[in-house]
């Protein structure tokens, strides 16, 4: 059995009597189908359509939430499709949360190469400071000539 949501439009200018017949029948057509109709839900009640449906500019939402077969939805809709009282129809089915999902693989970190020791004292260049002195006492004997 599958958990499904059935939204269907009722023609606004339908009686309320005529309306809540028409529920019921729904209601039953899902019952002889197998199903089990969980809940009902006529909060959305009449509503301004956002086109016209066979110049009809209003219609009377309604929302069911039931337990059918996976046969049962192709038969509750080809029914409504019938009854000229209802303008649009949809049926979901509703898909459980998994209690374990599982995690994105994660891509290890790159290992990072080992930078080449810096060079020992001995290696290094000279500093320059040293370099400046012999060139101050070439220049006096520049002078001296």
């Amino acid at each position: 059995m599958n958990r499904y949501e059935l939204t269907y439009i009722i023609d606004a200018t339908l009686e309320d009597t005529a309306r809540k017949e028409l529920i019921e029948k729904v209601s039953s057509l899902i019952a002889a189908n197998g199903g089990e109709v969980e809940k009902v839900d006529e909060t959305w009640g009449k509503r301004r359509l956002a086109y016209a449906i066979d110049h009809k500019t209003e219609g009377y939402y309604v929302l069911v939430t039931m337990t059918a077969p996976a046969e049962a939805p192709k038969e509750i809709e080809r029914n409504l499709r019938i009854n000229d009282n209802v303008l649009r129809y949809l049926t979901v089915k509703l898909v459980e949360k998994q209690s374990k999902v599982k995690p994105r693989a994660v891509k290890p970190a790159p290992v990072a190469e080992e930078a080449p020791a810096a060079p020992a004292a001995e290696e290094a260049p000279a500093p320059v400071a040293e370099a400046a002195p012999a060139a101050a006492e070439e220049a006096p004997a520049a002078d001296a000539e």
